[in-house]
């Protein structure tokens, strides 16, 4: 089973985000993350899908899903030329004795704190999801208060993709 990207172009209006997801739910897909926004054109948006599965069910799930009337193009990303990004947004307890480390470790990682009050910081990370994976590793030795992850969002690196075209 391996982890793959999949980014599909639909036309962006109401519900077909509810079709696509409720399609892969009827048929007992798992999406292990899922992000949707518009693109340059605003009559369509890019859904990003994250699935981890064999060959054959992600065969399916690409026919399936290409075969709904709202669906442009549907592909599979190739990491080799592909970027991914996530946004981790993590509230952590800090008082006096650990903001220092706190700010150090968030430092290292290029996060940005976003606020900090007298119980709490909150520190801000986009990155390439080992980063945010390796960075909520090194906090797991202080308190998290709480933590928003959006899922994977990507881009074929280059020139206008030939899925665009």
């Amino acid at each position: 089973m391996a982890k793959e990207v999949i980014s599909i172009l639909v036309d962006n209006h109401s519900g077909v985000l509810t079709r696509i997801s409720s399609l892969f739910g009827r048929r007992g897909f798992n999406i292990d993350s899922l992000t949707v926004s518009t693109t340059d054109k605003p009559e369509v948006s890019r859904i990003t899908i994250v699935v981890n599965d064999d060959e054959k069910v992600l065969k399916q799930i690409i026919l399936q899903t290409a075969r709904l009337e709202e669906t442009r193009n549907i592909f599979v990303l190739n990491p080799a030329n592909s970027l991914y990004r996530e946004l981790l947004l993590l509230k952590v307890a800090a008082d006096k004795s650990n903001r220092s480390e706190l700010r150090e470790i968030g430092g290292i990682y290029k996060a940005k704190i976003i606020d900090l009050s007298p119980g709490s910081m909150v520190f801000e990370l986009t990155g390439e999801p080992d980063k945010i994976d390796a960075f909520l590793k090194m906090m797991e030795d202080f308190e998290i208060l709480e933590m928003c992850r959006t899922g994977i969002t990507a881009i074929e690196r280059g020139g206008l993709s030939e899925h665009l075209s």
